[in-house]
C-alpha cells in the first residue's frame, strides 16, 4: 500500500474531509489556505484564497457545491466549490473553531472561542441555496452562549447536526457532549464519556454511529439513537481522531504525543502510525507507518477504498487500500461443533481415572 503524498501545505494540517461522493478530498491546516484534491489521483484542483488565520475546520454540502471553513480570524466563510469564490464572510466574535452543513444544505452552525468580554458560543445561519448570497444575513438565526463553570471557561471543540436537524450535536474540552435544540437554542441534554478533552467526533454516514477521541488516551463508540456507550479503543497515546470504516467493521485511530514534545524524540518513539481496530472485537490488528508527527486528521473514503491522514509534519498522505484488505475476510470466533465439548470432558475423565490409579 503505497501512498501518495500530498505536499500543499506550508504548515501542519488541521483537517481532512471527503465529500458525500468520495471523489474529493478537502484539507485546511495552519497555513490560512484550505485546498481540494482528486482522492484517484492526488491531483489539487485548486485552493480557497481569502482567510487570515488557522483553519480549524471546514465542510463540503452534500452535492459537492458549496464549502464552508472555519478559521481563527473569527470568520467563517462560504465559498463556491467548483469556481473557489468567496460568496459570504460570516463575521464572529472569537477564533471558529467548527462549523457543519445542516441536512437539506440550507443552514449551518458554528462554534467559537470567547474572546476578550464574550463568552464562546454556537450560532445557526440560513443560507438557502436559491436565494441570491446578497440577500443573506450577517447575523445568526440563533445565538447559544456558552457560559463559564465554575468560573472555568469551557469550550466547545466540534459540532454535528443530527439527522433530520433534530438535534445541534457538540463536544466540549471538558469532556462532556451536549445535544441543543437548533430553534430554540436550548439544552436537550449533556453526557461526559471522557475525562480530557475531546479532540474529534466522526459519524457514519447514516449518523447512527459516532466515535469520540480524547486526550485520555481512549476513543468510543457510541450509539446516537440512545447515546449508548458500545465500545472502547485503548491506546498508549493521545488520540486526535478517529473515523469508522463504512465497509468494513473496522476502526482508524490516529494521534501520537503532544506536538511541543515530538521534536525530542525520533519517529518511531514517537509513535505516529494510524492504527486499525476491529469495531466488534476491539482489537488492534494493523498499523500504518510513515508520518513524522502526530497525525492530527483522518478521513475515509464512504467507498472504503482510501483514507487519508494529516499530521504535524504538513504532509497528507493518501492510502489506497491493497486487494488483499478488501477481500480481507475478518475472523469470526467459531462455535463448539456438537460433540466437541464432550470429548472434551471424557477426555478429563480418563486423566482423572489415571492419575487415581497412579495413586494407588
Amino acid at each position: 500500500m503505497r501512498p501518495i503524498l500530498l505536499k500543499g501545505h506550508e504548515r501542519s494540517i488541521t483537517v481532512v474531509k471527503f465529500n458525500f461522493d468520495g471523489d474529493l478530498l478537502f484539507t485546511g491546516s495552519k497555513d490560512h489556505v484550505p485546498s481540494v484534491w482528486r482522492s484517484e489521483s492526488g491531483e489539487r484542483l485548486g485552493t480557497f484564497n481569502g482567510h487570515k488565520g488557522t483553519i480549524w475546520d471546514l465542510d463540503c454540502c452534500r452535492f459537492t457545491k458549496r464549502v464552508l471553513t472555519a478559521s481563527a480570524d473569527a470568520s467563517a466563510k462560504l465559498w463556491d466549490c467548483e469556481t473557489g469564490e468567496c460568496i459570504k464572510t460570516f463575521t464572529h466574535h472569537g477564533p471558529v473553531r467548527g462549523v457543519a452543513w445542516a441536512d437539506g444544505s440550507n443552514m449551518f452552525a458554528t462554534i467559537s472561542d470567547p474572546f476578550v468580554e464574550h463568552n464562546a458560543q454556537i450560532s445557526v445561519y440560513d443560507v438557502p441555496e436559491n436565494d441570491d448570497p446578497s440577500y443573506y444575513s450577517d447575523s445568526p438565526r440563533l445565538e447559544i452562549e456558552l457560559p463559564k463553570i465554575d468560573g472555568k471557561r469551557v469550550n466547545a471543540t466540534n459540532i454535528v447536526w443530527l439527522n433530520l436537524n433534530e438535534a445541534l450535536f457538540v463536544t466540549f474540552d471538558n469532556g462532556s457532549i451536549r445535544l441543543y435544540d437548533p430553534v430554540t437554542g436550548e439544552e436537550l441534554d449533556e453526557f461526559f464519556p471522557h475525562e480530557k478533552k475531546i479532540n474529534r467526533v466522526s459519524f457514519n454516514q447514516d449518523k447512527t454511529l459516532f466515535i469520540t477521541s480524547s486526550a485520555d488516551f481512549t476513543a468510543k463508540l457510541y450509539d446516537v439513537v440512545d447515546l449508548r456507550h458500545l465500545k472502547t479503543y485503548k491506546t498508549d497515546r493521545p488520540v486526535n481522531d478517529a473515523v469508522i470504516s463504512e465497509t468494513k467493521d473496522h476502526i482508524l485511530l490516529g494521534g501520537g504525543q503532544e506536538a511541543m514534545s515530538v521534536t525530542t524524540t525520533s519517529g518511531k518513539v514517537g509513535k505516529f502510525e494510524t492504527r486499525f481496530f476491529h469495531l466488534v472485537y476491539e482489537e488492534e490488528f494493523g498499523t500504518v507507518k510513515g508520518h513524522f508527527g502526530p497525525i492530527n486528521a483522518l478521513a475515509i473514503n464512504p467507498n472504503g477504498r482510501c483514507y487519508a491522514s494529516g499530521a504535524e509534519d504538513g504532509y497528507i498522505r493518501l492510502h489506497h487500500f491493497d486487494k488483499s484488505y478488501l477481500d480481507m475476510k475478518d475472523p469470526v470466533p467459531e462455535e463448539p461443533v456438537d460433540g466437541e465439548d464432550d470429548d472434551d470432558d471424557d477426555v478429563e475423565e480418563k486423566e482423572e481415572e489415571h492419575s487415581d490409579d497412579d495413586s494407588d
